[in-house]
């Protein structure tokens, strides 16, 4: 579906047409084998693990929005993991955490499409004068939509 690009409204549809019924499969059997296996055996455990985040796991069936996997946030963050040793050395805890927060909002800005030398341009140009309610406005996922020059 990622690869057909589908709305999430279409993908909540298919999801309801196919994943459901596997999900629901998969739970009954869960229910079923929880009380035969031994609760320490590898199955057991990976049983009990399993159980407790049921809803947690199947609600990407529900919601089109949510992905099934957690792929696109590894390709965003692999630079980092890449050139983590390079990291450790920030300076300090308040610099690390800037360095997250810079990096969190380029992945963003490439999630969204936008071109991240852009934004941050005009971030750090209206960051001043933008009223505090209003900040909303320069963060990567709604930039596009209030960028100066653009009807709101």
């Amino acid at each position: 579906m990622r690869d057909k690009a589908l709305t999430p409204e279409q993908r909540t549809q298919r999801r309801q047409q196919v994943a459901v019924m596997v999900l629901n499969k998969i739970n009954k059997w869960l229910e079923e084998h929880h009380e035969k296996v031994l609760p320490k055996s590898p199955l057991g455990q990976a049983i009990a693990y399993t159980m407790p985040w049921w809803k947690g796991l199947s609600a990407y069936a529900q919601h089109g929005q949510i992905e099934i996997d957690n792929n696109l946030v590894e390709n965003a963050i692999r630079p980092l993991a890449i050139g983590r040793k390079n990291y450790m050395f920030a300076g300090s805890h308040d610099a690390a955490e800037m360095t997250a927060a810079f990096y969190s909002f380029m992945a963003t800005c490439k999630k969204n499409g936008v071109n991240e030398l852009d934004w941050l341009t005009d971030v750090l140009a209206r960051t001043q004068t933008i009223k505090h309610k209003d900040l909303y406005q320069l963060l990567p996922n709604n930039w596009a939509q209030y960028r100066p020059g653009r009807e709101v």
